[in-house]
């Protein structure tokens, strides 16, 4: 405790590694630059770290909550002590900064294991040469690229990290924009035209989403007179500014809901906020685009959460604009990913159309609600990184060619594991056997919309359903085909991965990567209960 603020230092650990990483890859630079896989090295240790320290905060029992900078009750009268006692009163007021339950701390778990899968996914292999085929100038990252991409990968890890548990809107807006701005550099860094293009496409996009945010938070403060993101703030309870008789102004906090919804959609790649997120993700490497994909998305998730969480104190009615997004991003999104050969762009527009799923539950501001949300993200996240594992994989043996469809034909005769790998995580995208965690998320994004009463609704997320089925079984279909051809990717010399990030990767770090996302990825789905007992 100091001066009447508690502090738990044990519930921060989660964030705090991935700082500490930050630090320890510049110190390592700085000893040993020419040693190419230490960054990597430090910062899996760094993610691994701070998943282990998420363990206690997820198996807390329900009504548990880590806090941490906790204000006394009355902000003017010091605490005692920094006991449990003034902590547990804090946080009952509402005056804790950090407050992480089970649900922010699965997310938080999350996070760190993506993040872990990611930097495996951009292991460094060997230096690319000049005269490798299809090297080119932009390709050959500069001595000083390792710990770059490392930095930049924990940076935006740990702004995940706290947005998750962030409860006031100063910590909430820094660690929003902590997550997004070094993915922005990490785009830029994987060179060319195409690059450039979308990092730049995604800074204009993240200056838009923090005004749109900044003043959503403006908004939030003048109706409830607190700083705090909490349903304490919502009715009242710190003193309502502008409010009458205790009750939040309906009208500001209405506008302030709308605000938010839309400045986190562009970070969820929502329509009509997901412009940037083809250009991105087909400028950017393979393990930059599975960042976007899958630890950004959980990022953009949690804050929604925390703002939603406040706000459903006020028993607010189903939200419309949640609704509207939700139906039109389903839909946008598997209609265009039905027309792309290109399979970086089928899993750009995929995200389009499963955040729309993402989404649909909080059109019920509920517990109901936001713990389907969070259990469709997961589900998505975990396929979604073994989709990326495998392009990467194959990548490794064809170069950018991995990136067509027709590359992936009679996947099965050549690496059947890889193959069932694949099969495996398009299914549970699209919500069919053997996939059973991806229809079983689906039923459960459904649950709130149905008892909400959204018929119109739940006909166009049936729709949906069926559409994202042809969507995934086109990539599925060419590699349970036979075919009598030599695998293009034998028949050639090894060329630079489709991955700009300095030739091909280690094929250990790409397999570790594959098998770990997979074994996640069977166990919730023949023991999905696991994953949504995790979330309550």
């Amino acid at each position: 405790m100091t001066g009447g603020l508690v502090i738990d230092v044990g519930a921060l650990w989660p964030a705090l590694f991935p700082l500490l990483g930050v630090v320890a890859v510049l110190v390592a630079d700085l000893v040993s630059p020419r040693l190419r896989e230490t960054p990597f090295v430090i910062a899996a240790v760094a993610a691994g770290f701070g998943a282990w320290t998420c363990l206690p905060g997820v198996l807390q029992t329900s009504g548990e909550v880590r806090t941490s900078f906790c204000l006394p009750s009355g902000w003017t009268v010091p605490a005692a002590s920094g006991s449990g006692e003034a902590v547990g009163a804090a946080a009952a007021a509402g005056n804790c900064l950090w407050q992480a339950d089970s649900l922010s701390s699965a997310l938080q778990l999350a996070a760190n294991l993506s993040a872990l899968v990611v930097l495996l996914l951009a292991w460094p292999g060997r230096r690319a040469r000049a005269t490798d085929p299809g090297t080119t100038a932009l390709s050959t990252p500069s001595p000083t690229s390792e710990p770059v991409q490392a930095v930049l990968l924990l940076a935006a890890l740990s702004g995940t990290v706290v947005v998750a548990a962030a409860r006031d809107i100063a910590t909430w807006l820094v660690a929003l924009e902590l997550a997004t701005l070094p993915v922005i550099a990490l785009v830029a860094l994987s060179g060319g035209r195409r690059a450039v293009a979308g990092a730049v496409q995604l800074l204009v996009t993240s200056l838009v989403s923090f005004a749109l945010l900044a003043l959503g938070a403006a908004l939030w403060f003048a109706a409830t007179g607190s700083p705090f993101l909490s349903g304490a703030a919502a009715l009242g309870a710190q003193g309502a500014g502008v409010a009458t008789g205790g009750v939040a102004n309906a009208a500001l906090l209405s506008l302030s809901v709308v605000l938010v919804v839309a400045g986190l959609g562009f970070k969820l790649s929502l329509v009509p906020f997901h412009a940037w997120t083809p250009t991105a993700y087909s400028g950017s490497s393979l393990p930059v685009a599975a960042f976007l994909a899958t630890v950004s998305k959980i990022g953009a998730l949690a804050g929604l959460l925390v703002f939603l969480r406040a706000v459903a104190a006020l028993g607010t009615p189903g939200l419309v604009v949640v609704a509207v997004v939700a139906a039109l991003s389903m839909t946008l999104g598997n209609v265009m990913a039905l027309r792309q050969d290109d399979v970086v762009l089928l899993l750009a527009w995929s995200t389009v159309a499963q955040a729309g799923w993402v989404v649909l539950p909080l059109v019920s501001v509920s517990a109901l609600g936001t713990s389907a949300s969070a259990t469709y993200l997961l589900t998505y996240v975990v396929a979604t990184l073994v989709a990326f594992a495998v392009v990467a994989l194959r990548a490794r043996e064809v170069g950018v060619a991995a990136r067509r469809l027709d590359a992936y034909e009679g996947l099965w005769r050549r690496t059947a594991w890889r193959a069932g790998a694949l099969g495996l995580a398009l299914t549970s995208l699209a919500g069919l056997p053997p996939g059973i965690v991806g229809l079983v998320g689906k039923v459960v994004a459904l649950r709130p919309v149905v008892a909400e009463g959204w018929t119109w609704l739940t006909v166009v997320a049936a729709a949906n359903a069926v559409l994202g089925v042809a969507v995934y079984l086109r990539w599925l279909r060419p590699v349970v085909t036979s075919v009598d051809t030599p695998d293009a990717g034998r028949s050639a010399p090894t060329v630079a991965v489709a991955s700009r990030w300095g030739g091909p990767g280690r094929r250990g770090p790409l397999v570790a990567a594959l098998v770990l996302t997979v074994a996640v990825l069977f166990v919730v789905s023949v023991q999905p209960d696991l994953l949504f007992g995790l979330l309550g």
